[in-house]
């Protein structure tokens, strides 16, 4: 197999009503590590997008009358399925998105999970039964799937974030068009190819991959049949997503960004959080709605914290993610390193000490980890979420300014601190603006747990028990009983 061979069981086209249909004209997939073309895509048009609508509603009709076992069944199959060809499912991640083959396989896992996880979930849905204070009636409480939901995933977990949303989407009962990004789709198409030989009827899944994300989301949104958005990506574009969404009062599911302070408190283990600053900053490069973003560090540790943290990253070897030896990839494209590189140019004239901690190839939208010290709290790297491998690091006095400091933005998705030990992790985590914590440790997603933030961070939960009610209706019967 070639360097940018696919799997051979990779689709191209769309997939609409258990068709893969073919399109006028296509889009390429680029390999940033290369900026090779991997392959050429179906470019649906807004007439595609409601053919995904109409094959999903017709679809939804009979899917939403199965056995909740049944469901749970072919979502088993699918984990079970894609667990056997997770190799594969790396290498399309680590070809398309440009990352590191450890991360590949990290994200290919975490996704698998999510089938699992939701396969188990699907029938414990659980209702209510009680009688009424006043005694006149019984309250029944039922659940019932929404129907047909609409799903925007992004370019940085091109598995993770679509098994998160297809998997609790089905076990409730719903059908789903998705529209993955431009940038990884080949991901998508696999998972959907993968979600067919499971035994997902026709139509219950449909997959739509464009250049006109605007004109598509626009239509199907407007759609009445459409029952419900799931949508993964940035704050701005979540909000003219739910400007679209208030004219039908449809429900939304919004994860949106991140500012993510890690915060290192006197009396840390400073070897400890360096060690799951490499996780949490360092995990897909850096691009991750979780990442950490901001560094608050006592001023007792800044300096010991700094020096080893740069050894980290020194020891990170750089390259295309599909070979194996490497640890840090390339983002996912030009664009996106010009980004970065623009961001630690504006740190620099702030007077920021950039620090470039390792060698990038010249070739390829790699960009080497750069740490940044001697800056203030409000400057560029601390407003701005930098989807790449940049840590700034901002000393503070006491953990009330650290405290203060992280809740200082807009932002509420994810946490970290390091303490002395775990009961002043969860003291300060209690005081935290943000939906979730990781006390003393670099990572905190699991397929189990309710993911999803606070303030401009989004609305709603995914993954837990929570997830798999996105995606369900509550229904209250009142009964003479």
């Amino acid at each position: 197999m070639s360097v940018d061979a696919l799997p051979a069981s990779t689709p191209t086209r769309l997939l609409i009503g258990g068709e893969w249909i073919q399109t006028a004209t296509g889009l390429n997939v680029i390999n940033p590590a290369t900026y090779g073309t991997l392959a050429e895509i179906g470019n649906a048009t807004v007439e595609d997008g409601i053919a995904a609508v109409d094959s999903a509603y017709e679809a939804f009709q009979t899917w939403s009358l199965t056995p909740a076992r049944y469901r749970a069944e072919i979502l088993r199959k699918a984990f079970e399925i894609m667990t056997a060809e997770i190799e594969d499912c790396a290498r399309l991640i680590a070809l398309e998105n440009g990352k590191a083959w450890s991360d590949a396989m990290g994200e290919s896992l975490y996704a698998a999970e999510f089938f699992r996880w939701f396969s188990e979930e699907a029938s414990r849905v659980e209702g209510g039964f009680r009688y009424s204070p006043s005694g006149d009636k019984t309250i029944i409480t039922d659940h019932r799937p929404m129907g047909v939901a609409y799903m925007i995933t992004p370019w940085n977990f091109p598995a993770a974030m679509i098994t998160r949303k297809i998997a609790p989407a089905l076990a409730a009962g719903c059908t789903a068009v998705l529209k993955p990004p431009s940038e990884t789709p080949l991901t998508a198409l696999w998972i959907g190819e993968i979600l067919q030989r499971a035994g997902v009827p026709a139509g219950v899944v449909n997959i739509v991959t464009t250049a006109k994300s605007g004109p598509i989301s626009s239509a199907i949104l407007a759609d009445p049949r459409v029952a419900t958005l799931s949508f993964t990506g940035s704050t701005y574009v979540g909000k003219l997503l739910l400007e679209q969404t208030a004219q039908r009062v449809l429900p939304s599911s919004m994860e949106l960004g991140g500012n993510a302070p890690f915060l290192v408190l006197e009396g840390a283990d400073v070897d400890k959080a360096v060690a799951g600053a490499m996780v949490a900053k360092m995990r897909n490069g850096g691009a991750a709605c979780t990442a950490a973003n901001r560094f608050y560090v006592h001023e007792s540790l800044s300096a010991e914290f700094t020096t080893k943290f740069e050894a980290a990253l020194r020891g990170l070897k750089i390259g295309p993610g599909i070979d194996q030896s490497n640890n840090l990839g390339a983002m996912v494209s030009e664009n996106e390193r010009n980004k970065i590189v623009e961001l630690i140019d504006q740190a620099r004239s702030e007077g920021g000490t950039v620090t470039e901690a390792g060698n990038a190839p010249t070739d390829g939208a790699f960009v080497a980890p750069h740490l940044v010290s001697g800056i203030e709290h409000g400057s560029i790297l601390t407003r701005t979420e930098v989807f790449g491998p940049v840590v700034p690091i901002v000393t503070v006095g006491s953990t009330e300014e650290a405290i203060k400091m992280a809740n200082d933005t807009e932002y509420g998705l994810m946490s970290y601190v390091f303490a002395k030990d775990n009961g002043e992790g969860i003291h300060v985590a209690r005081k935290m603006q943000s939906g979730m914590v990781a006390i003393n440790r670099g990572i905190a997603s699991d397929p189990a747990a309710p993911f999803g933030g606070m303030k401009e961070s989004g609305l709603g939960r995914e993954g837990g028990f929570a997830g798999i009610h996105e995606f369900l209706e509550k229904q209250y019967f009142a009964v003479e009983l």
